[in-house]
């Protein structure tokens, strides 16, 4: 097959030029606009009962969490109780009331003055208000209604919060930090390709398919948000590994190319040498990188589903343009892909390279290598044992955000968190009107619970056990045809562990309404919390079984796949010890610029073990490839291993260099989880490059010595069968019979 597609890129190499030149075209024309239809959310599972509670509180009772919140400071010396202040307050919540975009208002000064409202010290208070309609139209409303809310009276000051206002700072902020890490990212790897290949125009090639691959996966996310929700978030995994990708295949595309060349072949046969050898082994890569990303399809957060989209797409499009693109490329080219040479690098015998003399190292050693490196690995996951899982909050954004200050100031100063309230929804209960009783002790209860500062219900409003009336007209939002729905306002940060024990606490109380659902932004994470550990073991099965099903296919070996799978998980561990011990524990919290919260975003570790998994299994595949090829030639396995690791030692480091480039300029992200991604991911890339390939590797085959190939009878008739066994080895083959072949 790949024989076939070789000869066919060459013969028709201006065809597939023209066709891929049409294709960008087009993909960019189309898919440049796709940020107008993603969305800003997906971090909830839309099945849970937090998720069916708010869509009964809306469809039913026409209510909703507040999600605009405006944090009125007194100047001067004032108190918010002082009449100036107080017509000030009343003033904005009935201006804000009248807004097309706002469904219901209430206001400190409107509740009756409820101290959960005012600051500790009177001289802050709130207006709260929601936003009706999905996420973006929320979003909406809210980057019209934040510049005209934003004031400075003289008697008093108006800063605007909410979660609401939060997303939409953090979108915007994901936007400026998107062009900023494509404005680091593009040039120092240009400079690296240069570096790395000491050619101009070979430096410019991985840019060329980089460029096909991010237009590729945009026009495929314009076309999936057609039917689908899509998260913004998406566009910052189809940037980092469509470059990255891109780096990798067309590393290894061209330096075997040159390789080729250099072994004695005139160009057309060597490119077709090129498909045959590096082509496979990057379509392989990519179908590992396709199969670890589709894990995330899974889940039912449409967040972590988005990034399965753009992820199998970009993998899929970036071996596209290696395998099809870049081969007609160097046809055309020929030997010009050196042209423009900056400097040369002297070329090593086989055998006597650094990454040779290291194989050679570790195998002379293996046993006390892979214990060292097992020991140092398992010693920097340990912190992984204590994780924390939480939901982004305002804390994901820079400190001197404007809503980032609101919600300070509601945790530091005021005594309840009114954005993270908990809406309890009773139906089929009758005539609320009826049920006064019930509500009255039901809300009773629920204000006792620890953890609880007011609870707001169709009887009045209630701290700690006690009750007390509130203007008329404000209890009519908790009245439906036949349902009813309490308020009830933590103490405690909503998203926390605290916040969890308060959630849960909530729904085990019994309710003499009968079977309740509890929303919020609690609820929200217990229940995303559930719906990832639910599906987790799902999709690690689907990984480790269609990862080992495809490494066998490719190399009909039961062990190779096995180790495969067993370093990876190890390398990984380290990796997320290390995350948990910076972003969760807050080290280096000051060198890097965030603030740690004591957990991790929930979806994130889930997304990054997907991508990560993929990336090293892409590594494993380039260097297994070249070992299993001197194995075939040789069958001597411990030669077979050193060469492999001379011959991908390099290439693989270099891409694991420049890949990581592409992540660290998304790490200078404002948003913390963007952040956390992108150092995650460079993190784990280089663990993989520089200590599991460079050391447990070797070790582990050299242990394994002949066993390392080895697979059951009946599974090595599959594989003769079914499998895609190696091609021969070009530099045993005369170069004429393979130009004859070419033709």
């Amino acid at each position: 097959m790949f024989t076939f597609l070789g000869r066919f890129v060459v013969a028709r190499r201006r065809l597939v030029l023209t066709g891929t030149a049409a294709f960008l075209v087009l993909a960019g024309a189309v898919g440049g606009s796709v940020a107008s239809r993603l969305t800003s959310g997906g971090f909830v599972d839309p099945g849970s009962e937090s998720s069916r509670a708010a869509d009964v509180l809306e469809a039913e009772l026409g209510q909703a969490t507040p999600n605009l919140i405006l944090l009125v400071r007194a100047e001067d010396g004032r108190g918010v109780d002082e009449p100036e202040v107080a017509d000030l307050g009343e003033a904005l919540a009935a201006e804000l009331a009248g807004e097309p975009g706002i469904s219901r208002v209430e206001s400190y000064w409107s509740l009756g003055r409820v101290p959960p409202l005012r600051s500790e010290d009177g001289t802050q208070a709130l207006v709260l208000a929601v936003i009706p309609g999905g996420e973006d139209r929320v979003e909406e409303v809210a980057e019209e209604l934040s510049p005209r809310y934003t004031r400075d009276t003289g008697v008093a000051t108006v800063a605007v919060g909410g979660f609401a206002e939060v997303f939409r700072q953090v979108n915007t902020q994901v936007e400026t930090d998107l062009v900023r890490a494509e404005l680091i990212a593009f040039p120092v790897t240009l400079l690296l390709l240069l570096v790395v290949f000491g050619s101009l125009v070979a430096a410019g090639l991985p840019l060329a398919v980089g460029a096909i691959a991010i237009s590729g996966t945009l026009l495929v996310l314009w076309l999936v948000a057609a039917v689908t929700d899509v998260s913004i978030f998406a566009l910052n995994i189809t940037t980092s590994m469509g470059l990255g990708l891109a780096i990798d295949y067309s590393l290894f595309v061209v330096s075997r190319y040159r390789e080729e060349l250099r072994r004695g072949l005139d160009p057309h046969p060597a490119v077709v040498r090129t498909v045959e050898t590096a082509g496979k082994t990057v379509a392989f890569s990519a179908m590992t990188v396709a199969i670890s990303l589709a894990a995330l399809v899974i889940y039912p957060l449409a967040f972590l589903r988005s990034f399965a989209y753009a992820g199998i797409a970009v993998a899929l499009v970036a071996a596209g343009g290696a395998v099809l693109f870049l081969p007609a490329l160097l046809a055309v080219l020929g030997r010009r892909v050196d042209a423009l040479t900056l400097w040369r690098r002297a070329h090593t015998p086989d055998g006597e390279g650094a990454w040779h003399r290291a194989a050679t190292f570790v195998m002379g050693r293996p046993l006390p290598v892979a214990l060292a490196v097992v020991a140092l690995l398992v010693a920097l996951g340990l912190p992984f044992l204590h994780i924390r899982f939480g939901l982004p909050d305002d804390r994901v954004l820079p400190a001197g955000a404007s809503s980032r200050e609101v919600h300070d100031a509601l945790r530091d100063d005021f005594s309840s968190s009114e954005a993270g309230t908990l809406q309890v929804v009773a139906t089929g209960i009758g005539d609320p009107r009826e049920r006064t009783a019930d509500i009255d002790a039901y809300a009773v209860e629920l204000s006792r619970v620890d953890g609880v500062a007011r609870v707001d219900a169709l009887t009045g409003s209630y701290v700690d056990g006690v009750g007390f009336p509130v203007p008329d007209g404000l209890t009519d939002r908790f009245l439906g045809d036949d349902a009813t729905w309490l308020s009830v306002v933590p103490s405690v940060e909503p998203i926390s562990p605290e916040g969890e024990a308060l959630t849960e606490a909530v729904r085990d109380l019994p309710s003499p309404l009968g079977e309740t659902a509890v929303a919020g932004l609690g609820a929200e994470l217990v229940d995303s919390k559930q719906a990832l550990f639910d599906r987790t073991p799902i999709a690690l099965g689907w990984i480790a079984v269609a990862t080992f099903v495809l490494l066998f296919l490719m190399f009909g070996s039961v062990l190779v796949p096995l180790k495969a799978l067993a370093l990876n998980v190890l390398s990984l561990s380290a990796t997320f010890g290390a995350l948990v011990w910076v972003f969760q524990d807050g080290h280096l919290a000051g060198l890097l610029g965030f603030t740690p919260t004591g957990t991790l975003v929930a979806s994130v570790p889930v997304l990054m073990f997907c991508v990560a998994f993929g990336l090293s299994m892409d590594y494993e595949v380039f260097l297994l490839s070249r070992i299993k090829e001197e194995y075939d030639r040789s069958g001597d396995n411990t030669t077979s291993v050193a060469l492999g690791l001379e011959r991908t030692g390099r290439i693989v480091t270099a891409a694991a260099v420049l890949i990581s480039v592409v992540f660290v300029a998304f790490a200078s992200s404002g948003v913390t989880f963007v952040k956390m991604f992108g150092i995650g991911l460079a993190l784990a890339v280089l663990i993989d490059a520089f200590v599991i390939r460079a050391t447990l590797v070797p070790a582990f085959m050299r242990l394994a010595g002949r066993a390392n190939w080895w697979a059951p009878p009946r599974l090595r008739r599959i594989h003769e069968r079914f499998g895609f066994g190696e091609v021969g080895v070009a530099s045993d083959e005369p170069p004429e019979l393979v130009e004859a072949g070419a033709r």
